[in-house]
Formats: structure tokens, C-alpha cells, sequence
């Protein structure tokens, strides 16, 4: 057995490409740049856990005052991209949407040079720009006028009021804040690599973050809790959602929002996630989602001893607070983007070219047989 077939793993499973320094994904928790993924979401802003993954410290209240002001800053988009993102066919997937839109950016970028300051303000304008443009989207494609952004807010409730043009209660805030915190970063998965390999080509940081959207629009990657949302769409009983799970688990069918990849003992932000559905489900009236929800999670667990991911949870939430599904994959570009950019930075400072080999399993070397003679 060689060295290539003794290292070699489907998918790169288990196999360690690459050092960082912003975060650790583990069965006993999740940090970023070593703060625990449990404590950033009882007691942080999105933006503070933000400019932890930039710039490697949570700020000072100053700090924290002047990066706000940095976001309000950039948060305004050209006229022509607001055209364009109008001009876009109705049908079009909100991701393919955003993949082009974040391309476009790019083009009116107004800050210089490449080195360390220019990154992380690039990076700063485009989590400033993301939610407008999420929000643009879904205000057009209900035929409401745009909703300019409003100084003052944070960078949840400024999404909200740039979605829907009003401040969102307490309870909507608060949830907001906390799916964007525990979706802004999670290691080597496959958007954050696909942007740390980009970038290793010392492309640029709107290049990479194209190339993390477009790697975040698979199903395999994103939009799980796109998927978990319509599977509660379906069911406003207990009951139902049993009978349900039953069925699809003797058909073998495959249940979103279950399983992940390295946590075996369940993921840590799912659990922190949960605690909201019920006080949610009693704001909105809808006790039936919310018992579904718990019967679909028992039955698989009882059947399978499979954990609820992230996605799980957050379908629901997102469904409770009354986003189009056309939202959600979106949103998570809008957290995540902290945490690609992160790693892209990190990258090209500590830069090697990302270029594995393969293993080939084609036809030995043979010869050439003219065109004639074939």
C-alpha cells in the first residue's frame, strides 16, 4: 500500500488540512478564538463575536462603538446593484441571487491597497452589505419599496428593519442576534475551505466569499434548515409528526436537520438554540409546530439515537418568526460571512497553496491510435 492510499479519505474525512487560530469544533464544545460557544450566546452581540473572528480579541466598549460605526458606514448599496437586484427573474434562488449581488460589490469597492487593514474593512463591508442585500431581495420580491438603513440599530435588528420596515420586538431581536452568532463560524467546513482555498491562489476576499456562496448553496452544505422548516409546515400535531417519522423511517428516507459530520454526541448550538421554540411558539399561537417538532426529535432519536444539528432548531424559529424559506440560506451568508472572512485573512498571512493530489483509478498509460485506424 502506498503513502497516497494510506492517507487517503472520501471527502477528506478525519484528515487535518490546515492550522487556525479562530476556531475549534470538538464533541465536548465549540469555541471561537477559545470563548465557548454557550457563553457568546447568552451574553454577546453578534457584532462583538464579529470582530472576535477579525481581529482575534472580543472589543472594548469603544472598540465595539467604532466597528458599529464602520458597518453603518458601508451598510449603503450602489443604485446599480439595487437595480440589478431587481432586475433579477422573480424565480431566481435567493442564493444564486446573493452570489452575484456580493460579485457585483465588488466592483464599487472604496477601499485601497491589500494588506492587513484593508482585509479586515473589506471584510466589515461585507457584513454590512449582505443583510441589505438579503433584505432587498425579499422587499422586491413582495413589491415593497426598499427600506434604507437606520444608524443605531444592531446588526440583527437593522436586517429586520431593512426586511420589513419596522424595529422587531425584543424576542424577535434577541433570536436574530443568536442564529447569527452560532452559525458565524465552524471551522474547516466545506464554504469556510472552498473561501481558505480560494484565497490561497491570493485571489481576493470577495472572490473568496463568492466561492463560499456558491459552495453554501449545496444542500449537502446549506439550506438544511430550508428543509426542516417545510417538514413542519406539514404537521400541527404531535400525533401526525409521529405517524410521519415512522413511515419515512421504514422507507429509509433521509430526515434534515439530523446528524453532523464530527459531532457524535450532539451539537452544542442546537441545544442553546431550542430553549426558544416554546416561548416563541406561545407568542405565535402555534403549539401544534412546536409539538411536531419535539415528537419528530424524540421518534428519531428513539429509532436511530441520531442528535439534532443546528438546522434543526433553527428551521423552526425561522418558520415561528415568519421568514420566506427563500431567507434562510441567505441569513446564514449574512452570519457566516464573519467567519470566512476570518479565515481567508488568516490564510493569505500564513499562506501555503491549497493543491492536493488525487489518486487516479483510470486505464494504464497506453498508446495513441491514429484517427484511421480507430
Amino acid at each position: 500500500m502506498t503513502t497516497t492510499d494510506e492517507l487517503y479519505r472520501p471527502g477528506l474525512e478525519g484528515i487535518i488540512a490546515g492550522e487556525t487560530a479562530i476556531c475549534t469544533v470538538e464533541q465536548g464544545g465549540l469555541q471561537y478564538r477559545g470563548y465557548d460557544i454557550a457563553e457568546l450566546a447568552e451574553q454577546a452581540s453578534f457584532e462583538e463575536c464579529a470582530y472576535l473572528l477579525l481581529l482575534g480579541e472580543l472589543p472594548t466598549a469603544a472598540e465595539l462603538l467604532r466597528f458599529r460605526n464602520e458597518l453603518n458606514g458601508f451598510r449603503a448599496l450602489p443604485g446599480v446593484v439595487l437595480d440589478t437586484v431587481a432586475a433579477i427573474p422573480a424565480g431566481v434562488p435567493g442564493m444564486d441571487v446573493l452570489r452575484s449581488t456580493v460579485s457585483l460589490v465588488a466592483h464599487f469597492d472604496p477601499i485601497t491597497g491589500d494588506d492587513r487593514a484593508a482585509r479586515r474593512a473589506r471584510a466589515t463591508r461585507l457584513l454590512a452589505v449582505i443583510p441589505g442585500l438579503v433584505a432587498a431581495r425579499l422587499r422586491l420580491q413582495a413589491g415593497q419599496p426598499l427600506v434604507e438603513p437606520e444608524a443605531g440599530l444592531s446588526h440583527a435588528a437593522q436586517f429586520w428593519w431593512q426586511a420589513f420596515g419596522r424595529r422587531p420586538t425584543e424576542l424577535e431581536e434577541r433570536i436574530i442576534n443568536l442564529t447569527l452568532i452560532l452559525y458565524a463560524e465552524h471551522e474547516f467546513n466545506a464554504s469556510t475551505f472552498a473561501a481558505r482555498v480560494c484565497m490561497s491562489t491570493l485571489s481576493d476576499l470577495y472572490s473568496a466569499t463568492v466561492a463560499a456562496i456558491g459552495t453554501l448553496k449545496g444542500p449537502l452544505h446549506g439550506g438544511a434548515n430550508e428543509e426542516t422548516a417545510k417538514l413542519f409546515q406539514q404537521f400541527d400535531s404531535a400525533e401526525a409528526a409521529e405517524q410521519w417519522v415512522r413511515g419515512a423511517l421504514a422507507r429509509r428516507e433521509k430526515i434534515m436537520g439530523f446528524g453532523h459530520r464530527v459531532y457524535r454526541e450532539g451539537d452544542h448550538r442546537a441545544r442553546i438554540l431550542e430553549r426558544f421554540i416554546e416561548p416563541l411558539g406561545r407568542e405565535r399561537e402555534a403549539t401544534g409546530h412546536v409539538a411536531a417538532y419535539f415528537a419528530i426529535k424524540d421518534a428519531v432519536w428513539n429509532a436511530k439515537r441520531i442528535h439534532m444539528n443546528l438546522d434543526y432548531p433553527c428551521g423552526m424559529v425561522y418558520l415561528l418568526l415568519g421568514l420566506p424559506l427563500d431567507v434562510y440560506t441567505p441569513l446564514f451568508v449574512a452570519s457566516r460571512v464573519s467567519g470566512w472572512c476570518a479565515h481567508a485573512i488568516e490564510q493569505v498571512e500564513n499562506n501555503r497553496l491549497i493543491r492536493p493530489r488525487s489518486r487516479y483509478i483510470g486505464p494504464p498509460k497506453r498508446k495513441f491510435v491514429p484517427l484511421a485506424q480507430r
